[in-house]
């Protein structure tokens, strides 16, 4: 399929920062086989820088992992050792995009994320929201998509054997992304 911009009413060529007060990074993984454990990161960062042509867009996010919530004070402080995200040697997780494809309103979002100083290709699957202007004057875009790692490929292996068979957690953890961006200058 052509990609043009009339497949995203509004488009803006420029370049748009985040507005985390209306953006989250949440995170899902398999928790005692049974169900799942959810969590987010508070802190993150992210830039689109969007093109005449969609497909050349470009996007940049960095997440503060020691940010990392899941509701359970104890759990958060494990996580930011080194059984997990390892967060005084490895402050960030970082994602830098390599292309994107376009279908209607979804969109496939291709790049690298690092880890623990690890750095693997990955891909984000979403949608595009749209573009408006906010009762402030400022032209927001907004967007959602997901994604989903094998954590062991970035060095995350931590993990405890259950008594009745099986281990403490997957190693598959979904990663799903709502963020608005405000437009900077175009």
């Amino acid at each position: 399929m052509t990609t043009t911009t009339d497949n995203f009413p509004g488009y803006v060529a420029g370049t748009w920062n985040l507005d985390p007060t209306h953006s989250e990074v949440t995170f899902s993984v398999k928790h005692l086989a049974i169900s799942k454990v959810r969590g987010s990161f508070k802190e993150f960062t992210a830039t689109l820088v969007t093109a005449e042509d969609p497909t050349a867009s470009t996007a940049t996010a960095s997440i503060q992992v020691a940010s990392v919530d899941t509701n359970q004070k104890d759990r958060d402080n494990h996580l930011r050792t080194s059984d997990f995200f390892l967060v005084e040697e490895y402050p960030t997780m970082d994602f830098v995009s390599t292309g994107i494809k376009a279908d209607g309103s979804d969109f496939t979002l291709y790049g690298n994320l690092t880890l623990r100083g690890v750095t693997k290709e990955i891909t984000l699957k979403g949608e595009f929201g749209g573009i408006t202007t906010d009762g402030y004057g400022q032209t927001k875009l907004g967007v959602a998509a997901t994604t989903k790692i094998n954590r062991k490929d970035f060095g995350v292996n931590w993990n405890a054997a259950l008594e009745g068979g099986g281990f403490t957690l997957g190693d598959d953890v979904t990663i799903n992304v709502e963020l608005q961006f405000v437009l900077q200058a175009a």
